[in-house]
């Protein structure tokens, strides 16, 4: 967890966790007859490429859950959602943006409830075989429209039902 503490993490708002939820019950209800799963921010991973420290995502899609140690999961979810708060938004545009693009995260959002935007992040490789995290799209109430999962182009969530926090 970094420096953060349990204090730390309780002091986030409901908005935080409204966000969340959303992003989980409509992307669940889609994604139930498929392989793939959708988590939210009680599910721990725990890799080798980050010596076994845990990690909880806000929220994941994972597609093999059977890859799992104990209570965590050891195989790659396809898809990351960090919803920011003062506490947790640097650890969420650095070290944890560091730890997915290690272990091979495909997308991952980065949201932030406060201002209404969402960063989408793909992962790519250079020419030498490092990776690299690079910022697809911006969405915002401008372009809301263009809000997408990259991954998973059938599941669907539209600006106003990720942001419905009101």
């Amino acid at each position: 967890m970094g420096g953060l503490s349990v204090e730390d993490m309780s002091k986030t708002y409901i908005e935080h966790s409204m966000v969340i939820d959303n992003f989980v019950i409509k992307i669940g209800n889609q994604i139930k007859d498929s392989l793939c799963r959708v988590f939210s921010d009680g599910v721990q991973y725990q890799w080798k490429e980050n010596n076994d420290k845990v990690v909880i995502p806000d929220a994941s899609i994972m597609c093999n859950i059977r890859d799992r140690r104990n209570v965590s999961f050891t195989g790659v979810p396809r898809f990351v959602m960090e919803v920011l708060s003062d506490a947790t938004e640097e650890y969420d545009r650095t070290e944890k943006m560091d730890i997915y693009n290690k272990v091979g995260v495909s997308e991952y959002w980065i949201v932030d409830w406060r201002k209404k935007q969402v960063e989408i992040y793909m992962f790519d490789f250079k020419e030498d075989d490092t990776s690299y995290a690079y910022l697809f799209k911006k969405v915002t109430v401008k372009n809301k429209e263009e809000l997408q999962l990259v991954m998973f182009p059938n599941l669907h969530i539209s600006f106003d039902e990720l942001f419905n926090i009101e």
